[in-house]
């Protein structure tokens, strides 16, 4: 279960719901169900359980790709705090009946993500680990350091090894209750700050070719990481940007 302070949701914003739908089942081998409510909105699963979700941009607004929501205590105080120290909040709080209190935020140098204080006693999760899990969270930035600041402050990670990627510079890793879960890094030639989540199958390989063949671009990779996961970076067919992790 996603503790506080721990990413525990995974939304898509998409110009064809439908389409994305299909392409994500067949390359990350999802499945999927309906959920009941006022807009049309899409659970993606994985083992049965509920790892994110799909839909259409809200009226008057753009699709905006992926988006994680960070569970916390309380969703309004964690708002006014992030507002306080720079950063956006673009809707919100506000309540999704029998799901939880939520907020979209964005932080200081304009990366998106969410808040999500959830209602009850919150819900059953994935395996760590397991197929059409997020493997990792990787925040693509314009200056990691600062962002680091905010995040740490607010959601309590800690730093982890830092890896010299040359040119690339620093790519800072975090960890959320002792176990490493994502990086940062300053990256200036991506359109605008971002998080990138990894998505994790059975096979890179298998994977590519089920990528490509459903319509999707590869970007970068495949390529080792630290640990003998491999990882590649694409595009989906409405042209939004996510990763894979898995074996070779």
């Amino acid at each position: 279960m996603a503790g506080k302070g721990s990413f525990g949701w995974y939304e898509l914003s998409t110009s064809d719901p439908a389409a994305a739908e299909a392409f994500y089942k067949t390359v990350v081998g999802w499945g999927s169900e309906a959920f009941g409510g006022d807009m049309p909105y899409t659970v993606l699963t994985a083992g049965g359980l509920g790892v994110g979700g799909l839909s259409a941009p809200q009226a008057g607004t753009e699709p905006k790709g992926w988006t994680g929501y960070v569970m916390v205590e309380d969703a309004d105080a964690t708002a006014a705090s992030i507002k306080q120290a720079g950063g956006a909040i673009h809707y919100g709080p506000d309540d999704i009946p029998g799901v939880g209190r939520f907020a979209v935020c964005a932080d200081p140098q304009g990366a998106a993500f969410n808040l999500m204080t959830p209602a009850g006693m919150g819900r059953e999760f994935p395996a760590p680990g397991s197929l059409g899990t997020i493997g990792w969270h990787e925040l693509h930035t314009a200056g990691w350091e600062k962002a680091w600041d905010f995040y740490s402050g607010h959601f309590g990670w800690a730093k982890s090894q830092a890896m010299d990627m040359g040119d690339m510079g620093t790519y800072q890793l975090f960890s959320d209750g002792g176990v490493d879960v994502g990086a940062m890094m300053n990256s200036p030639n991506m359109p605008r700050p971002t998080w990138l989540f990894y998505f994790r199958v059975n096979s890179i390989a298998a994977a590519i070719e089920r990528l490509k063949t459903a319509g999707g671009q590869v970007l970068m990779g495949p390529h080792e990481v630290p640990g003998g996961d491999w990882i590649v970076q694409g595009a989906d067919p409405q042209g939004v940007m996510f990763a894979l992790v898995g074996a070779k």
